[in-house]
């Protein structure tokens, strides 16, 4: 992709590029190994665990537990809910999109969780990392044109099947414009996976202040989001991102 954002006489804003959602992935990923190894063995990204636990738990008489998956779950619907509402009056009176307040955001929940002891309680981490995990689902949507989730893979999963499937109904076709879209959902479910791994081998060195890492790539993301919203974006503000 060219510096312009360009493709094809389309021009992407900066939190539809495909690195940018590479990027947010590989974080994704990192958070998923976080919270499965360190706190509680569970995965936040996203909330069929979750539903299925409590429904087994209601199922089983279990109603304390029951009530207890509520939290979570309702951490994750707080995070899709104000992400849907605040982005028109950030920009209005921040002059900065909503996309690049949420990695601002995303960043001092970082911070605070890695200042976590490690013996402190896992539904601390596990509901701070459903709201934004929430927020980041709900907000970066599509990169370049492609539907994307950065925080977990099923659907990427389900795609790639898809594509598969049309490579070998029209195998004998010259023309396969279905082919880049498949590869762009393997490549981003290599980037997910590679965001576990590189979590896992940090939180078996770092322990808590693993987490600490996704500093790194999220200051990325945000210093080139807040660029464009102040330089090349500055009159493109109102403009919505694709899938919103």
């Amino acid at each position: 992709m060219e510096q312009t954002g360009k493709k094809q006489g389309v021009y992407y804003l900066m939190c539809e590029r495909t690195w940018v959602f590479f990027t947010l992935t590989a974080v994704g990923g990192f958070f998923g190994a976080y919270t499965y190894l360190l706190r509680g063995h569970v995965f936040c990204n996203a909330q069929t665990g979750n539903i299925v636990l409590m429904g087994l738990a209601l199922g089983s008489g279990r109603w304390r537990d029951a009530l207890y998956y509520l939290i979570p779950i309702s951490a994750y619907l707080l995070g899709a809910f104000l992400s849907e509402l605040v982005p028109d009056p950030i920009k209005h009176r921040l002059f900065i999109r909503w996309d690049t307040l949420l990695i601002a955001i995303e960043m001092l929940v970082v911070a605070g969780l890695g200042l976590l002891p490690d013996a402190a309680p896992a539904q601390i981490s596990q509901v701070a990392v459903n709201f934004i995990a929430s927020m980041q689902y709900n907000t970066f949507r599509q990169a370049e044109g492609v539907p994307i989730s950065t925080t977990f893979a099923t659907n990427h999963i389900r795609q790639v099947g898809v594509g598969l499937a049309k490579e070998f109904k029209h195998r004998r076709d010259p023309e396969k414009p279905y082919r880049a879209r498949t590869i762009r959902y393997a490549q981003v479910l290599l980037v997910f996976a590679a965001g576990v791994s590189v979590g896992a081998l940090c939180c078996g060195l770092l322990a808590g202040r693993a987490i600490w890492v996704t500093l790194i790539p999220l200051m990325v993301v945000f210093c080139a989001l807040l660029h464009a919203d102040l330089t090349v974006e500055r009159d493109l503000l109102e403009e919505k991102p694709a899938g919103h």
